[in-house]
Formats: structure tokens, sequence, C-alpha cells
């Protein structure tokens, strides 16, 4: 009588498939950058505020024009609580877009909204003090203008800094692919599934 042998799985004969398991290992890192992208495009998108809009300007008898980010303060400049809009962010007025490289104590204390504010939105709205070159700029400005209007802000890109060479330490490893995706993210930003996605056509 024949006796049938028990079968016996290619991976229980010859082992752990290096080539198979490490091309698994990419693609379960290749989904956690994935969803990290996802996540910080999120939370990066642009929002809309309610803000009290000021405007100043560069007084002659002043000889510096810097701004609290070290900008030379131009046409185009603006003033905010950099705890709420991070510096380099784009404010959008109804006229025109500014840049955010300017704070002061009363942008900060919203000093400007709580003592005009009528209604309890307007005295918690934040304050934009808007930069002009010119005092008859400003003022005229401000006469055409709402002391309250709402205001787009989009915060900029965090810099990124290109990856050369992925670090092979025992934090950075296929069993810490959390850790992997991070690095890339933080990193690379979205160009850091293309590397990984290369990868797999090596392994």
């Amino acid at each position: 009588m024949k006796l049938c042998s028990p079968r016996i799985s290619q991976t229980a004969r010859f082992g752990r498939n290096p080539k198979l398991g490490g091309k698994r290992d990419m693609h379960r890192i290749c989904i956690y950058v994935l969803v990290l992208l996802f996540a910080h495009s999120v939370s990066a998108s642009e929002q809309s505020m309610l803000a009290r809009v000021t405007v100043y300007w560069h007084s002659r008898g002043s000889k510096q024009c810097v701004s609290a980010a070290g900008a030379h303060l131009r046409n185009g400049h603006c003033a905010v609580d950099p705890r709420k809009i991070p510096y380099g962010s784009e404010v959008s007025f109804p006229d025109a877009t500014c840049v955010a490289v300017d704070t002061g104590p009363a942008v900060v204390r919203r000093t400007a909204a709580r003592r005009i504010g009528r209604t309890p939105s307007e005295r918690n709205a934040i304050v934009v003090d808007r930069y002009f070159e010119s005092k008859s700029q400003a003022v005229a400005w401000e006469a055409l203008h709402p002391h309250f209007m709402k205001v787009r802000v989009v915060s900029p890109a965090p810099a990124r800094t290109p990856v050369t060479q992925i670090q092979t330490n025992d934090e950075l490893t296929a069993d810490n692919p959390e850790r992997i995706a991070a690095t890339f993210l933080t990193t690379s930003g979205p160009f850091a599934c293309v590397g990984i996605i290369s990868g797999l056509r090596d392994l």
C-alpha cells in the first residue's frame, strides 16, 4: 500500500522566504506613510477666521523697519498672534493676500477687538494688523473697509530635508514600520512613498 506523506509548505521546508517577507514589510511601511501623509494634509488645511483688522505704517522718525520674523516690512505684510497664525502664513483679505511676518502686544492681547466688539464673536475675534508703507495708504484702506471681516488663513508647509540614505539602526527596521513611516514623512514629505515603491522593485 502506498503511503502519502504529509504535505509540507515551502516555508516549513526551506524557511521563510526573505524576499517575500521583505516585500510584505515594505508594503506595510508604504501604507503607514500614506496614512500619515493624509493626516498631515488634513491638519494643514486652510481655515477661515473672524478678524478685527487694524492698520499700521512705518514712521519716518523710526530707523528700524524690520518685522518680528526678521523680514523687511513692506506692503503685503501683516502682524498676527504667532500662537494662532504662524509666521509665513498667508492671510487673505477681500482685496489682497498678505504674509504674516510681524506681531505686537496689542495684536496678541486683541485690544482692538475687545474694545469695539459689539457681539461675543467680535470681542473674541483675532486681531490682524495690516502694514502699509505710508500713513495715507493705511488710513485710506481703513476708511473703505469694515472693522471686522472674515479672513482666510493658509499656514506654510513644514520644511523638508531630502533623505539620501535610510538609517539602518535598531530603531529603523521593518519590525517598527511606524517609526520608519514617521521618519520618511518628516524628512521627505509626499515623496517618501515614491522611494518605498521604488525599493519594492529591487526586492
